[in-house]
Parts: structure tokens; C-alpha cells; sequence
């Protein structure tokens, strides 16, 4: 999807768009569904969802279906199916995935079609709230990342920010309320189609397994897997944003506050009580609960903390006389990349260089993502995936222990073109 550039009349309309949200923080937009059937809309929104891949939904049509059948033919019947108002959300598929810290995280995944329309929404919707949200809000923005919130942390640090609110929201994804959110749409959006199709997707029936198979109304929450949840999402918490920066400006708080989707941490000179307060209480008006024994306060001198799937360490280096955040993988995350390295070193019916392929893949994305990790720990990683392969090629073979000997005179790495996690020429990764 990132490889893909919106063509120029959808760039013009965005720009066209953020713009007057810029200008005027009170400007409601009144004309926006027409843009969402739009014939270009629809076909750029197909291209992106297609390239984002993802399973079918409850009707099971697979991309590869739509292609051998059409695929004008299904953006033909939503343009028109819009335009004449008639488009209704189907069902979406509940699916569960598990989690390192144990239970399940809930999943929906709506079918192709539908995930069509939420990105042409989206499309059109994103560039009025992306004028509006905070700076210091990374999740699921164009041109933020997670790496931005570890840097927007890390300067906090140092400049003096050490006392940390480490913050968990209750499920927030399903717990969000309907009404609610849409009141804080409609704060910028006034046309009645659009926000009807907006709640629409909000209240599409849920199909689960577990529960008899029959679909049921979704009351509250925007599934995670949906294609405009995360920018939904956002709007709401950018209520959060918004009210703490009134009330650092107004001196009523202190600090920073820095938010990847629901994932946030609030930074400051002093232990912030204060702010904790604040932040129970502006979320239970929300209808939001902050998680009793996942949420605490920390002196980021005496203790580590975990951000985006890094625990953070603030340690005093006596060669160079100040402070260094020192970044490892958190347990959660150590456990979900362990399950995955097993998962992918299971079928011994493959071969080595399939074995190999399939961890490349893994490793080079995971690899990226935690690129500031310490080597100690890219290093342990290295020696658990040697492992694997070992005792892979075991099972395969039916030998009697482990084939320790592809190791030997760096074999997998070298011969057999297995990625490393940990390179020691790359002196720029911290050591410790």
C-alpha cells in the first residue's frame, strides 16, 4: 500500500480539503458523500485494499475471484449502490488471534467490498481530521510512525521528563461508544449521508463462530481489522489530546503526552498524580476505563517501562556523564516473535531453502521495526533461530539430536542465505 501514490485529482481533493479544515478549526464540511462513489475514488480505493491483501470475509469472495470475474463489475454495482443510497454494509467476521500476554484480541474483517467503500471514506475523510490532530498523535497517520513516538520519548527524557504515566485503556477499540463518536465526527462533518454510511459501519452485524454462527448488532466499538477503524479511532482519542493540551497551556498540567493509537504515555518533571486524575476522569466521560494494575507511574531513572513493544531503560553512562535510553524488546513481544519463529520452523515437509525464505521474510520486517534494540538481545534471537533450524532439520531427518552442524563456519548464514538479526559490523546498534 505504502508503494502506492494517490493519483492527482484524489491529491487535489485532499489537498483542497485539509486545507479548509486548516483554516477554519470550526468549518463543518456539508458536501462530502458525492466524493466517496466517485468512479476514481472507488477504483484507487480497490488498489489499495488489494495491495494491503488480507483474508476474505463472511461471504468468502477471495481478490483472485473478483479479478477472474471483474473487477469493474464490483466497483460498478458500489458506485451505483452509493449513489442511489442503497449500499448497506454486510456482516463482519469475528476472528481471534492470540496474545503474548495470554486471552485473545478480537479481530473483524469485513468483506472486500465493504473494505472498498471504508477506504473510499477514509479517503476523503482523513485529510479534514488529520488538520485537527495533535502532533504528538503517531498511530496509523500518514507520514507518523512508531519510531517518531520512541524519538518524541526519548526527547522528553532529555529534557528532563522523567516521571512517566504508563497508561493502558481497557479495550478500547470495543469499547468505544457509537453515540459518542459520532458526536465528535459530526463536530466536523454535518453531511447526513455521510455520516449515515459512517454508521452504518459502526453497526454492521457481527458474524461469530463462537457464538452460534448468527450475525448480531454490533452496540458499541469499531472493529480492529476494518479499514477506517484506526482513523475512527483516532478521532475520538483526539479528544484526549486536544483537552490535555488546553490544560498544559492553561497550567492546570505539566508534560507531554504521546499517543500511538490507544498506546500512550504521559511524560513530565514530577510524578504526575495530577494527570492521572485528569485522565480517569476525562476517559470515564468518554465511556473509557484506564486498566487498574496496567497503568502506574514510574521514575523512568529507577525503573524500566514498555512502549510500542520496547521497554525502555533511562540509565546514567558514566562515559559520557548524562543519561541514554537504552531500547530491548518487551516480554510481550519476545514471546510473540518466538511463537512466530517456531511457527515458521514447523513443516518439515518443506525444504531447507523454503525453511529459510519463509524466516527471511519475517526477519527483515521485525528486524526493522526493533532496529534500535540492543545486540544482546538481536543476538539471542540469532541463537534461538539457529536452534530452530537445528532442531527442524532434526524432525525432518529423524535424527537423533539436533543438526548442530549447520552452524558450523557460519553455514546458514552464509551458504544457505539466512537473515541475521544482529550484524557486528553495524557499530551504531548499542552493545549493551
Amino acid at each position: 500500500m505504502a508503494t502506492l501514490t494517490n493519483p492527482t485529482k484524489i491529491r487535489e481533493l485532499q489537498r483542497a480539503l485539509y486545507r479548509r479544515a486548516k483554516e477554519n478549526r470550526s468549518f463543518r464540511f456539508y458536501a462530502l458523500y458525492d466524493k466517496v462513489y466517485r468512479k476514481d475514488m472507488l477504483e484507487h480505493a480497490y488498489a489499495l485494499v488489494k495491495a494491503k491483501r488480507g483474508a476474505p470475509g463472511p461471504d468468502g469472495v477471495t481478490f483472485e475471484e473478483i479479478e477472474q470475474n471483474g473487477r469493474d463489475g464490483l466497483l460498478e454495482e458500489l458506485h451505483e449502490a452509493l449513489k442511489t443510497k442503497q449500499y448497506k454494509p454486510d456482516a463482519v467476521r469475528r476472528v481471534y488471534i492470540p496474545k503474548a500476554s495470554g486471552g485473545e484480541r478480537p479481530l473483524g474483517i469485513p468483506n472486500i467490498r465493504d473494505r472498498v467503500v471504508q477506504m473510499a471514506a477514509k479517503l476523503v475523510l482523513e485529510p479534514i481530521f488529520e488538520a485537527d490532530f495533535e502532533e504528538d498523535s503517531y498511530g496509523f497517520r500518514p507520514k507518523k510512525d512508531a519510531h517518531q513516538a520512541l524519538d518524541a520519548v526519548e526527547e522528553s527524557l532529555h529534557e528532563g521528563m522523567w516521571w512517566v504515566l504508563d497508561a493502558d485503556i481497557t479495550a478500547y477499540f470495543d469499547t468505544i461508544p457509537h453515540d459518542r463518536l459520532m458526536k465528535t465526527v459530526a463536530e466536523r462533518v454535518v453531511d447526513g449521508s455521510m455520516l449515515r454510511l459512517i454508521k452504518a459501519f459502526l453497526e454492521a452485524p457481527i458474524i461469530d463462530d463462537r457464538d452460534g454462527g448468527g450475525p448480531r448488532r454490533n452496540r458499541e466499538g469499531t472493529p480492529q481489522g476494518g479499514v477506517i477503524s484506526p482513523l475512527l479511532a483516532n478521532i475520538y482519542l483526539h479528544l484526549v489530546d486536544r483537552n490535555f493540551r488546553g490544560q498544559v497551556e492553561r497550567g492546570a498540567l505539566s508534560g507531554r503526552l504521546v499517543r500511538y493509537a490507544d498506546d500512550l504515555v504521559m511524560l513530565a518533571p514530577r510524578p504526575p498524580t495530577i494527570e492521572r486524575q485528569w485522565l480517569e476522569t476525562l476517559l470515564k466521560r468518554l465511556g473509557l476505563t484506564l486498566h487498574p494494575t496496567k497503568t502506574r507511574i514510574v521514575n523512568a531513572e529507577e525503573e524500566q517501562f514498555d512502549f510500542l513493544g520496547h521497554t525502555l531503560r533511562w540509565t546514567y553512562v558514566h562515559r559520557v556523564k548524562g543519561h541514554e535510553l537504552y531500547f530491548d524488546i518487551c516480554k510481550k513481544s519476545q514471546q510473540r516473535i518466538r511463537d512466530e519463529l517456531k511457527r515458521r520452523t514447523k513443516h518439515t515437509a518443506l525444504s531447507l531453502e523454503q525453511v529459510v525464505s519463509g524466516l527471511n521474510t519475517y526477519i527483515r520486517g521485525a528486524r526493522q521495526y526493533f532496529r534500535r534494540v540492543v545486540a544482546r538481545r538481536k543476538t539471542k534471537l540469532d541463537y534461538f533461530v539457529y536452534g530452530r533450524v537445528a532442531r527442524w532439520w532434526r524432525h525432518k531427518h529423524k535424527l537423533a539430536r539436533p543438526a548442530w552442524w549447520l552452524a558450523r563456519d557460519r553455514a546458514l548464514w552464509t551458504t544457505h542465505g539466512l537473515e541475521r538479526w544482529y550484524h557486528p559490523s553495524n557499530r551504531s546498534e548499542p552493545a549493551r
